[in-house]
């Protein structure tokens, strides 16, 4: 992830855009580090078919703005992947509505069969990407590989196991509150 966020870095750097739109929630990690790099302002932004982690509706809805200041600005809208481009078309859309004087889209990794392309793409995959923020979840006291995941994976004829984990040492924090 770290180095198709330099990529992108590197290839927004001479446009100069004014102000970041991470998509989340996949597209707040790369929009961050973009943001980060860049030295340029973030407003986080959601759109999603999902509730609670779970695909709900047909078509994304809002579910954060963004900012309504965005009049005569650079503005570079960040997702962590284009499937259809519905969320990307939908955001130039609002985004062209609050008066942006361009915009442009940029993710890590693009479908081949998408329509509304991103102006920056990482990576042209149809395979199934493992994201490292969203592989895991935990449930009843334990890390688990995503739930979503191992059926991805089992419909492909791969078995999930441990191995797939984010290989991580284990911590003990420096505080914690005592919960009565």
């Amino acid at each position: 992830m770290h180095g198709l966020c330099k990529a992108i870095v590197a290839a927004v750097a001479g446009w100069h855009p004014e102000i970041i739109l991470p998509v989340g929630r996949g597209g707040f990690y790369p929009g961050t580090l973009i943001a980060h790099i860049l030295q340029v302002e973030l407003f986080p932004i959601r759109l999603s078919r999902r509730e609670h982690d779970v695909v709900r509706y047909d078509r994304p809805r809002w579910l954060i703005d963004p900012p309504a200041d965005l009049e005569g600005r650079r503005v570079l809208v960040v997702d962590e992947i284009c499937s259809s481009g519905e969320t990307i078309r939908l955001i130039r859309e609002r985004v062209s509505a609050l008066g942006a004087k361009d915009i442009r889209s940029a993710v890590l990794y693009a479908h081949s069969w998408g329509e509304d392309f991103p102006d920056y793409i990482g990576l042209v995959t149809d395979e199934l990407v493992l994201n490292p923020w969203d592989r895991e979840i935990f449930r009843d006291g334990t890390f688990l590989f995503h739930p979503e995941y191992v059926e991805a994976l089992r419909l492909q004829g791969v078995t999930a196991d441990s191995s797939l984990l984010v290989p991580t040492a284990t911590y003990t924090l420096a505080k914690t509150p005592i919960i009565e």
